[in-house]
């Protein structure tokens, strides 16, 4: 007989690569009459979740969710494809977004998101 206990560890699996971790949070804005399109209001706190690549998350990301999960009608007046229609100013902490890589631009915990369509009525 032998002394020697056996056990069995279980498998964990490993996350998927595509699968949400975790997420930052970030200060979402609307002007020139966006705020229409997102329940009538001009500013949002959000947590925008992170893929578990270790990238930091991008524009593209925050748009894309923008629209899935907060806009609240017509969402062709605020993307085309896979970003904002034209006319639509994109500034992250107060930089325009092509002076940062556009749809590329990482954002990081804290950031400042505003979007302002430049063709609204007077």
């Amino acid at each position: 007989m032998s002394n020697t206990a056996q056990f069995t560890i279980p498998a964990i699996a490993a996350p998927s690569s595509d699968a949400p971790i975790s997420s930052i949070p970030l200060s979402i804005e609307f002007g020139g009459g966006l705020e229409l399109l997102f329940s009538n209001k001009r500013t949002h706190s959000i947590m925008l979740p992170t893929a578990s690549d270790a990238q930091p998350p991008t524009v593209k990301r925050l748009i894309t969710y923008l629209a899935d999960n907060v806009l609240s009608e017509r969402r062709e007046l605020f993307v085309e494809g896979e970003t904002v229609r034209p006319g639509i100013l994109v500034l992250v902490n107060d930089v325009d977004w092509e002076l940062e890589g556009e749809l590329e631009a990482p954002l990081k915990a804290g950031d400042e998101v505003v979007f302002i369509s430049t063709l609204h009525g007077g």
